[in-house]
């Protein structure tokens, strides 16, 4: 462990990153003092460019992985029975104070079970809404002059409050080292969009001439699939048009 980690350490540093952090296992504690030793006797100082987060144990399969009982879940094995999507975010989604445990058939499901899929679906619903609006001829104009007191209801007000939330969850994100945070705040952020979807009638019917309120739920729509794709974005996760 001790000499691939100070490999990458240096290879990084060679790749020009002013900052390296290096995630270990709460039972690979004792490799960080000795990890800042190294970095001093490369002439640099770790409270400036190392940075070493412990995390907890990962599971799969019922029980815990590891390299010298072999009974390891390899990064391909993951990406092979979950995909390349799901497998990142469940990577992410935890909290490095709690365990990771991977469920393999719940990441692998397209139901509203799997967090990845709930939130990729909340994406694809939106675009595939928006091809609907712009094949109805539904025109919701230009976003600086359409009439947002038109969004009144609780549903409406969950939405905008939610996506206002962004900002700040990045920033957090960021600074706490806690991607899992964009993670979970997406989830929350999909759930409340179906709830909006359900409660709020968009798009006409039939002959219907389109609402008062059509125009600034569009926008609102557009809204929430934008944070959907750029949260998704963060994450290294693909935000789909179509599922």
């Amino acid at each position: 462990y001790f000499c691939a980690d100070l490999a990458y350490y240096v290879d990084k540093r060679d790749r020009g990153f002013d900052r390296v952090v290096i995630i270990l296992g709460a039972d690979h504690h004792g490799y960080v003092p000795r990890m800042r030793a190294l970095v001093r006797g490369l002439g640099e100082d770790p409270d400036q460019t190392l940075e070493i987060p412990i995390g907890q144990m990962v599971t799969a399969r019922g029980g815990k992985m590891s390299k010298r009982k072999g009974n390891v879940l390899t990064l391909d094995d993951l990406i092979e029975a979950v995909g390349v999507d799901a497998g990142r975010y469940a990577m992410v989604r935890s909290s490095m104070d709690s365990a990771v445990d991977i469920d393999l058939d719940l990441w692998a499901s397209k139901t509203s079970d799997n967090p990845v899929f709930s939130v990729q679906y909340a994406h694809a619903r939106i675009a595939s809404l928006l091809r609907n609006a712009a094949e109805l001829s539904v025109d919701r104009g230009d976003v600086t002059s359409v009439d947002l007191s038109q969004l009144g209801s609780e549903r409406e007000g969950d939405l905008l409050r939610a996506l206002g939330e962004f900002p700040r969850v990045v920033t957090a994100a960021a600074e706490l080292r806690a991607p899992h945070r964009v993670a979970r705040y997406l989830e929350e952020l999909a759930g409340t969009y179906h709830r909006f979807y359900d409660d709020c009638r968009i798009l006409p019917r039939g002959d219907e001439e389109p609402s008062p309120e059509a125009a600034p739920r569009l926008w609102l729509c557009e809204a929430t699939r934008l944070v959907l794709a750029n949260g998704l974005g963060l994450l290294g996760v693909s935000a789909p048009d179509r599922m």
